[in-house]
């Protein structure tokens, strides 16, 4: 299974249209833990900021779904 089928959201083209640009999935044992991996990603790279968290039943850990340009600093 893939996408919403598999319980992840799917991947639109346009966050993939050009080389630098990622999609991260996190996955984390609680929402705090989730919250610490977007901060540090916003600072690393031009990223879409902390997001809300999801719970998917039947499967463990809180999830958040990040977008970022790599080839960016923050605040370029």
């Amino acid at each position: 299974m893939t996408g919403a089928a598999s319980g992840r959201l799917p991947i639109h083209e346009q966050h993939l249209s050009e080389p630098g640009l990622v999609v991260l999935d996190i996955t984390a044992a609680d929402e705090a833990t989730v919250h610490a991996v977007m901060t540090a990603l916003d600072q690393l790279w031009a990223a879409s900021g902390t997001l809300p968290t999801r719970r998917t039943p039947g499967e463990p850990g809180v999830g958040a779904r990040v977008y970022a340009d790599v080839r960016r600093r923050p605040g370029d």
